[in-house]
């Protein structure tokens, strides 16, 4: 523990030095320099103060998100800023090293830095630190509609045109703006949808999360063919330390209910069959299963008496459980709908072009659309936020899908 505080302390003193520099080379004025580092030491202490009175048993506040954000917008642009200026040392020490053994002159062995690698270093840095600010202040509500169309060979003729809205990772326990909510709850009600589907995280951990927030939900319209949920790994209260065992489970015991006071029926590792006319399609709901964040899903009993034949929508957390399990599953699941990653709540992304964040070097289906063995797997982006409290580059989402007869074409 210790060595990892010092590696830290290190970390944090290299890069401060760096980006005092960089300032410094821009700006000889000297209550500009005071200032900053006034201002840099105090972030510092705010955060190392928050962080050691973090209390498990409390689990995020409103306090935290702060603190992680405020880390986020200190930390990330220094970082950005002391890459330049460490290769800018690295090509003074060999224009030194080449100067010295060439027996030129010079007052130092070192050459000046250069006020211009500066001023680039520090536009560079201004690129994340305004994004971050643009994320905690614009892009954690800014919702988007995405739709997809997906092709099934196999599916029943009367679900042609059969429409479903997902949405996923509420993390009620985050939100911070009424008005922002209701305005999603809206989108949402502006979908011309059959079936609505929550795939999981209502709460960051705490059922009281939610109170506030359970009449706004219950706003969402009825939809014809019902609106159906199931668990993320948040809602099984693993991230707290609790007072007893009994405290834990009835926390989840109070979760489990706030869908039904949404008006959301929960599915517990089962399956319901949706009719349509004659035809029906099988809508199957497991617990979560992370291959990271506890293995409660139970995709063998919810899928108890299907044929592989049955057309089959899953609703599953974690897409880790589509990679590891569901795909080759013999009871051939059709249609996986999933969220947990967020995108990390970081990234870039061009529509049909490009799309790259950290979440992809965890999971190898993290946001859109996949297909493998004629099966697909969407991964909603996330309805709300947890941890940084802001979006950058992965906006909030609510998708809507429609379902056609036909050959799959992604």
């Amino acid at each position: 523990m210790a060595f990892r505080l010092l590696l830290l302390f290190l970390i944090v003193a290299i890069v401060e030095v760096y980006a005092f520099q960089a300032i410094k080379t821009v700006t000889k004025s000297k209550w500009f320099l005071i200032s900053y580092v006034v201002i840099s030491v105090a972030a510092i202490l705010f955060i190392a103060y928050q962080f050691m009175k973090f209390d498990r048993s409390v689990g995020q506040t409103k306090m935290t998100l702060i603190t992680l954000g405020l880390l986020l917008l200190v930390l990330l642009p220094k970082i950005v800023l002391s890459f330049i200026m460490l290769l800018e040392d690295v090509m003074r020490i060999l224009m030194g090293t080449v100067t010295h053994f060439m027996g030129h002159n010079s007052d130092s062995f070192l050459p000046h830095r250069r006020k211009f690698v500066s001023q680039v270093a520090l536009g560079l840095a201004a690129v994340p630190f305004l994004s971050l600010i643009y994320g905690m202040t614009v892009g954690k509500y800014n919702f988007k509609v995405l739709r997809q169309t997906l092709y099934f060979p196999d599916l029943p003729n009367a679900f042609d045109g059969f429409k479903v809205t997902q949405i996923s990772d509420v993390h009620s326990g985050s939100f911070d703006n009424e008005e922002k909510i209701r305005y999603a709850i809206d989108l949402i009600n502006e979908q011309e949808a059959d079936l609505l589907l929550f795939t999981g995280d209502i709460v960051n951990a705490k059922a009281d999360e939610m109170h506030p927030w359970i009449d706004i939900f219950k706003g969402i319209k009825k939809y014809e063919y019902g609106k159906y949920s199931i668990l993320g790994n948040h809602d099984y209260g693993a991230y707290l330390d609790w007072k007893s065992e009994k405290e834990k489970a009835e926390n989840f015991t109070a979760i489990k209910d706030l869908h039904r006071q949404i008006d959301f029926k929960l599915m517990l590792n089962e399956h319901i069959k949706i009719k349509k006319g004659t035809d029906e399609i099988a809508l199957v709901g497991v617990e979560n299963w992370g291959k990271h964040f506890g293995e409660f899903g139970d995709i063998d009993k919810a899928t108890e008496n299907l044929a592989a034949s049955d057309f089959k929508i899953l609703m599953s957390h974690d897409p880790s459980h589509w990679e590891y399990i569901v795909k080759r599953h013999p009871k051939n699941i059709q249609l996986t709908l999933s969220g947990h990653t967020h995108g990390m709540q970081f990234g870039i992304e061009i529509p049909g072009y490009f799309k790259w964040s950290l979440a992809q070097y965890m999971y190898k289906q993290w946001a859109g659309l996949y297909q493998e063995f004629g099966r697909y797997i969407y991964v909603n982006r996330g309805f709300g936020f947890h941890a940084y409290p802001g979006r950058v580059g992965i906006m909030p989402e609510i998708t809507v899908f429609e379902l056609k007869k036909g050959n799959n074409v992604a």
